[in-house]
């Protein structure tokens, strides 16, 4: 019976969002971005990227490319709350 429960989300469409990093600035550095800008994010290289399903974080990973595009390659899986 559970198998079956399961079964019925399976297909159900959800929001997955990999946050590379954040960065704060004022209206004024909003407002004179222009092609080209290049916008400092406060998260180093090295360090693993957070992948959120639904806006809830649920795993790590390092970002890879794959043929031509960008990818994450997922290094830790976050356990539920205790």
């Amino acid at each position: 019976m559970e198998s079956a429960t399961i079964d019925l989300v399976m297909d159900v469409k959800v929001k997955v969002t990999v946050q590379l990093g954040s960065s704060m600035l004022s209206m004024r550095e909003v407002l004179a971005l222009a092609s080209g800008s290049v916008i400092q994010l406060q998260h180093k290289a090295s360090e693993p990227v957070g992948l959120y399903v639904n806006d809830k974080l649920v795993a790590y990973g390092e970002v890879v490319v794959v043929e031509e595009n960008f990818g994450i390659k997922i290094i830790e899986l976050i356990g539920p709350a205790s």
